[in-house]
């Protein structure tokens, strides 16, 4: 039995271990060795030397925060709404603008072409197609999301009764707010602000489609230098460029958040009393900003020549020259990867919350930090180091059908244990000890009390790694083009860079199931939010 669970315990151990050193590490590690290119820095020099190269640097960090501060203009007066709202309604509106958040970037991109179709916005007096201004609306409209939700919970945890004295001693509404209220939140602002700006900085297929040929930032620079101009050495200099960026993006972060005050708490479910006008108008901004995109989505995919109908998911079904297989593969696909992704993403990421949570300390630390880099790095990049690392036996899995589910396991790997941790953190010891005392061995004292609860945070981080999987577009786009590779974000890109309404209105039909898909699975996560606390 002793001989069992030592081999039970180096099984947990190993998996995520290698997990993350042969999918992770050795492919980044790949990149940044090409792209250091030791001892004369070749490609570094390439970079740095390419005017071209530096504007795209430029463009990728002004772009950014431009990005973030639009979003935190417009995502800070909702927060302080559904702040105020009671706790079931509030989880349900956080619930509906999360959907932005999680669809494909692909079907982000593609809604506000549509948009701009309808609005006369392509090419009437007002150009916004192929602009810096559609990116930006794009990314406030994606990011969205983490403003609302990581301001609002904080927001909604503050003693309000603060606030009601500095207005009994005459304290204007602007003045309190700004002197008592913005400082207490300023920890949660600043947290987000970090996270909407490493996603405005890395984002992919919003630039890649909406900016066009003239607006290009790192990430899509990588991604022509590789796959259109087959110069590996200069898209890996340039990936060195931005996992320096990211680095440094994320130690300021962690720097400022040990530098703020700690916040007194006192959790207020309640709902409080709220302005018409500015529910009004928070509601107004939010139905626009979020809803006009996706019914514009929606209405091109049953717009027809004559009318409304069917036709375009009726073509679904039909294979076009553009694509290896059909649409319909595509979500089978997409689909199938899905769920292979989600299983694999919850066995390494289960494996890896026990080691956190039972593990040393310093294991523990290692683990914890290893397997939420992927988070941190673009999903480019990873796509890059598995196209020039994985190609030679007996590693070369650059055209094995299963590398995609475990390109998109390993996004999905940190929410697993995000979700998990936590809840196996929260179980009782005396628990343990009273079911040990019955005469339970170690193993059972697992699938009888361990196993059962940190079930609901497993299939939460389930539910995170499933959506995450369905809209994966930028590692994915580093794959063969393939039928048995093809993915619906691929299908969908691939429709929407050629001419053609019947082309164009597939896409749209393929952007609304995939976010019916994803819509489902967020809906779902909230549901299992009900019943547990978790990380996210």
């Amino acid at each position: 039995m002793p001989r069992a669970a030592g081999l039970a315990r180096g099984l947990v151990l190993m998996i995520p271990a290698a997990f993350l050193a042969l999918f992770y590490c050795y492919p980044v590690g790949s990149v940044i060795v090409r792209g250091l290119a030791l001892p004369d820095l070749a490609p570094l020099g390439e970079v740095f030397g390419s005017p071209r190269l530096r504007e795209v640097m430029w463009f990728t960090s002004w772009q950014a925060v431009l990005s973030t501060a639009a979003t935190l203009a417009v995502g800070l007066p909702a927060a302080s709404v559904v702040a105020r709202l009671g706790l079931r309604v509030r989880r349900w509106v956080r619930a509906l603008v999360t959907v932005p958040f999680v669809l494909p970037t692909v079907v982000v991109a593609g809604a506000f072409q549509t948009v701009f179709d309808r609005f006369g916005l392509h090419d009437g007096a007002i150009q916004l197609h192929h602009t810096v201004w559609a990116i930006l609306l794009a990314h406030v409209f994606f990011n969205y999301a983490v403003v609302v939700r990581v301001v609002s919970t904080y927001w909604a945890g503050l003693d309000h009764r603060l606030e009601e004295q500095a207005r009994v001693l005459g304290a204007s509404r602007w003045t309190t707010w700004w002197e008592v209220t913005f400082p207490r939140l300023r920890p949660a602002v600043a947290a987000a602000a970090a996270v909407v700006f490493l996603f405005s900085f890395t984002s992919f297929g919003v630039v890649l489609i909406l900016g066009g040929p003239r607006h290009s930032t790192i990430e899509t620079e990588i991604y022509r230098m590789a796959v259109t101009r087959s110069d590996l050495s200069g898209a890996a200099g340039l990936a060195v460029v931005q996992l320096g960026a990211v680095l440094a993006l994320i130690l300021l972060s962690t720097w400022l958040e040990r530098r703020r005050p700690t916040t007194t708490m006192v959790w207020r479910p309640e709902s409080r009393p709220l302005a018409w006008h500015w529910l009004t108008a928070n509601a107004a901004v939010m139905a626009t900003l979020l809803g006009v995109p996706i019914l514009a989505l929606v209405e091109r995919s049953v717009a027809t020549g004559d009318g409304y109908g069917f036709d375009h998911y009726r073509a679904l079904g039909e294979r076009t020259r553009l694509l290896p297989a059909s649409a319909v593969t595509a979500i089978v696909n997409s689909i199938t990867f899905a769920v292979v992704a989600t299983i694999i993403a919850m066995l390494v990421g289960l494996s890896a919350s026990l080691v956190v949570t039972y593990g040393q300390r310093a294991i523990a630390r290692v683990f914890d930090l290893g397997l939420t880099l992927p988070l941190g790095t673009s999903a480019v990049t990873i796509g890059f180091g598995i196209l020039i690392a994985l190609d030679t036996k007996p590693l070369d899995f650059r055209t094995s059908t299963w590398i995609v589910p475990v390109a998109h396991a390993l996004v999905g790997v940190p929410f697993v244990i995000r979700c998990v941790v936590p809840v196996l953190r929260s179980i009782d010891p005396g628990l343990r000890e009273a079911v040990a005392v019955l005469g339970a061995d170690d193993r059972r004292v697992w699938r009888e009390v361990d196993l059962p609860i940190a079930g609901r945070g497993l299939a939460v981080g389930g539910g995170f790694a499933f959506a995450v999987s369905l809209g994966e577009f930028g590692a994915t786009s580093f794959l063969p083009r393939r039928a048995d590779l093809l993915t619906v974000p691929t299908a969908i890109f691939r429709l929407l860079g050629q001419p053609g309404e019947a082309l164009r209105g597939q896409a749209m039909a393929l952007a609304v199931i995939l976010m019916v898909l994803v819509a489902a699975s967020v809906l779902l996560i909230e549901s299992g939010r009900s019943t547990t606390e978790t990380a996210f």
